[in-house]
């Protein structure tokens, strides 16, 4: 896999199972209704692992959550900046954060998109880093974490 190739180690492989995944038109296969997120560190003596275990128990019901999550698309009210063909919603990416850092961690997003990584992280008090070839995408990304880090410039 690329990531292992630069370097990085696979901690987990989590199904988001989408409640309300769009139609499969063409009829032909089963409607696609998962995504991967793949949770990786880099794999050196320098990179700590951080899992809130925790955090993660508590809400969910005080039970151990698995590495199955299910959870809705994205909300029209999430896309008001613009709208990204594949754009996570911010549930989702909440989580990821609350399970796997700490206040003013750094947190690098390779594909950010519309910049919804960006967006939980600073409500989430981390640091962000965005990358996306798409310019059109980072200006999305742009509008909308000015517009929750109460219009600063980035």
């Amino acid at each position: 896999m690329a990531l292992e190739q630069e370097g990085f180690k696979i901690i987990n492989n989590i199904t988001w199972q989408k409640t309300n995944p769009p139609p499969n038109l063409a009829c032909r296969c089963f409607t696609h209704s998962t995504e991967t997120i793949l949770w990786a560190k880099k794999d050196n003596k320098r990179s700590k692992h951080l899992f809130n275990y925790g955090k993660m128990k508590e809400i969910n019901g005080g039970k151990q959550m698995k590495d199955v999550w299910t959870g809705s698309l994205t909300k029209p009210s999430e896309k008001t900046e613009g709208k990204h063909p594949t754009q996570k919603p911010e549930y989702l990416l909440e989580r990821i954060i609350q399970a796997s850092t700490e206040e003013g961690y750094i947190i690098l997003d390779p594909f950010c998109g519309s910049g919804t990584t960006g967006v939980e992280a600073l409500r989430n008090g981390c640091k962000f880093i965005g990358i996306d070839n798409e310019e059109e995408y980072l200006k999305i990304a742009k509008r909308r974490i000015e517009k929750e880090d109460g219009k600063k410039k980035l």
